[in-house]
């Protein structure tokens, strides 16, 4: 009897078997809960109270996008208005540039044409070169200068003085070199079309000829001469 009775013992039945599994499940799934805990322990708190957790998170969270969007806007704002400025500037810059060419005060250069005259019997006076400078106005030419010295702008003025020609008080003595920066081909056009410059040199026993260039640089500049009486208007 002793002996089946510690087999008995060894031998567990299946209720013991189904028990034992049962209770390391339940120590395993303990191990795993205690294990994976945080720091915060909400066992205690009731159902009300994490409900107005999560709605006072769920308003937190808001507030923080709202201010995301407030602030992507206003940067976004910033570059725009960066860049309207610096559009602003290179556009003022650009028209000061355009400004300064036109009136004479800074070098240029580009494609245009050399027209030479050599008048050797001095018969190409003040009032032909002047009609030869309007011409090419007329053709485009956006820079215009005669011997490397005398910059035509609208004010320049024309002037005979015994053998030589005056512009703007300087003395011009021929051979007269006119550089004009502008689309080369329609401004050697202008000097040739009939009863043109070209014309008008050759019928008085001078000579002409042109020279169309990819770069003309022209460093004469004019004499700025404030105006008297002309004052911006408000």
């Amino acid at each position: 009897m002793p002996d089946q009775g510690w087999r008995a013992l060894l031998k567990p039945s299946v209720p013991q078997l189904v028990m034992a599994i049962l209770l390391g499940g339940l120590a395993f799934a303990m191990t795993v809960q205690l294990s994976g805990r945080d720091d915060t322990d909400y066992s205690g708190v009731r159902k009300g109270e994490l409900v107005e957790l999560l709605k006072s998170l769920d308003s937190a969270n808001d507030r923080v996008s709202s201010r995301v969007d407030e602030l992507t806007a206003t940067r976004n704002e910033l570059l725009s208005t960066t860049q309207r400025s610096e559009q602003a500037a290179q556009q003022a810059r650009k028209q000061a540039e355009d400004l300064a060419i036109l009136a004479g005060s800074v070098g240029a250069s580009g494609p245009g044409v050399q027209i030479t005259i050599t008048d050797p019997e001095r018969e190409v006076d003040a009032s032909g070169l002047l009609d030869g400078v309007d011409e090419l106005r007329d053709a485009g030419a956006e820079v215009i200068a005669i011997n490397g010295t005398a910059r035509i702008v609208a004010q320049t003025y024309f002037l005979d003085d015994g053998q030589s020609i005056r512009i703007d008080g300087r003395e011009i003595k021929g051979p007269f070199v006119i550089d004009a920066i502008g689309d080369p081909s329609t401004l050697a056009e202008a000097v040739r079309f009939r009863g043109g410059l070209l014309d008008r040199v050759e019928s008085r026993g001078g000579t002409l000829t042109i020279d169309t260039r990819d770069k003309i640089t022209i460093t004469a500049l004019a004499d700025v001469k404030p105006p008297e009486y002309a004052q911006p208007t408000s």
